[in-house]
């Protein structure tokens, strides 16, 4: 057996639609086709592949130490992104790796999940 990647993340919210248009409005991605579940949901794409997919469940969950800390993402564009999340008034940071050509963007989305997105670091020329 032979592992290819990582398919996607399943995020159960009860705020379906605001967390639709934060995924849409600030990181660029698009809701696309999805299976018709019985229960309510939305697919959140990059290019053809669904990497998120959000449940809808009627009630918050209740979280004190979450198992999954965080999940990533790989982007370019870090200036686009960085500019879209301050006009946005969404708190973010910008972290180098040590010893590895990367910066991320480290943000919540708006149930608080922890998200990074990882850009190489030669976007960072200028910015420093």
């Amino acid at each position: 057996m032979k592992m290819l990647g990582l398919d996607h993340v399943n995020v159960r919210t009860a705020k379906l639609a605001e967390m639709v248009r934060f995924y849409e409005n600030v990181l660029g991605l698009r809701s696309g086709a999805r299976p018709d579940f019985p229960f309510a949901g939305a697919w959140i794409y990059i290019a053809e592949n669904p990497v998120i997919h959000l449940v809808e469940v009627a009630e918050e969950c209740a979280s004190i130490e979450p198992k999954i800390e965080h999940f990533a993402l790989r982007a370019t564009g870090l200036t686009e992104l960085t500019e879209r999340l301050t006009q946005a008034d969404i708190r973010h940071s910008v972290d180098r790796v040590p010893g590895v050509p990367i910066v991320q963007v480290n943000l919540e989305d708006v149930d608080g999940n922890h998200i990074h997105i990882d850009f190489h670091s030669d976007e960072m020329a200028g910015r420093e």
